[in-house]
């Protein structure tokens, strides 16, 4: 959801940021785009163990709780630009659309519902609260095609799929669930990091990738 729909993970980095510093610990804003995708108590367990500390839950749960809090002295962040179109445009093919987000802030539904009406339905999502290794495990997207198979009532198989990530570890996540993945570089990383995970194709945004659908797919 984060860089691909909306043009959150600013955001998201800089309150990171400041809230591991507040914690003694260092993330800087362009690290925060390599651990993007991860549950957050990943994260701090990460970042934490580079200090030689072991975060408790206890201490992730109020690390989390300052994270959130720098991050919704924000303003809502905007739609991704070319991110809706390219919706319509699939819709318009009939493809199923399936959301696979680390993401588990509680309106998440009421953004979505705002910005993409009619497009995702709880039962096309796998979020945050539903995972328990998260990206880049591939478990995010191996739910993905279970709820996918469970709409169609029939096994969805990896290889009728495409993934859009902006993540370097949500295209691990995806490679490593055989679904090709399109990578869109929303973020400050280099274009290598994405390729390097295992994305098929590269494009500078998701309105590129909008400009290049049909064809994309036609050619692919």
């Amino acid at each position: 959801m984060d860089g691909v729909l909306f043009d959150s993970m600013p955001y998201h980095a800089k309150a990171w940021h400041k809230a591991m510093a507040e914690f003694g610990l260092d993330l800087s804003e362009e690290e925060a785009y390599m651990h993007e995708g991860r549950t957050g108590f990943s994260t701090i367990q990460i970042i934490a163990a580079r200090k030689g500390l072991t975060a408790t839950r206890e201490m992730a749960d109020e690390m989390y709780r300052v994270k959130s809090a720098y991050f919704s002295q924000f303003p809502d962040p905007a739609p991704m630009p070319g991110a809706l179109p390219l919706i319509r445009k699939m819709q318009a093919e009939g493809i199923m659309l399936l959301l696979v987000t680390g993401s588990g802030t509680t309106t998440l539904l009421q953004q979505l519902n705002e910005f993409y009406p009619d497009v995702f339905v709880p039962e096309r999502m796998v979020t945050g609260f539903d995972v328990k290794k998260g990206k880049p495990d591939p478990e995010p997207y191996l739910m993905g095609l279970a709820k996918g198979s469970a709409v169609l009532g029939r096994e969805l198989r990896a290889d009728e799929c495409l993934v859009v990530e902006n993540a370097p570890l949500g295209v691990r996540a995806a490679v490593a669930a055989h679904i090709p993945t399109i990578a869109v570089n929303t973020g400050p990383l280099p274009d290598h990091v994405l390729l390097d995970e295992g994305a098929k194709w590269l494009f500078p945004s998701m309105q590129a990738l909008c400009d290049a659908w049909p064809h994309f797919l036609i050619d692919n």
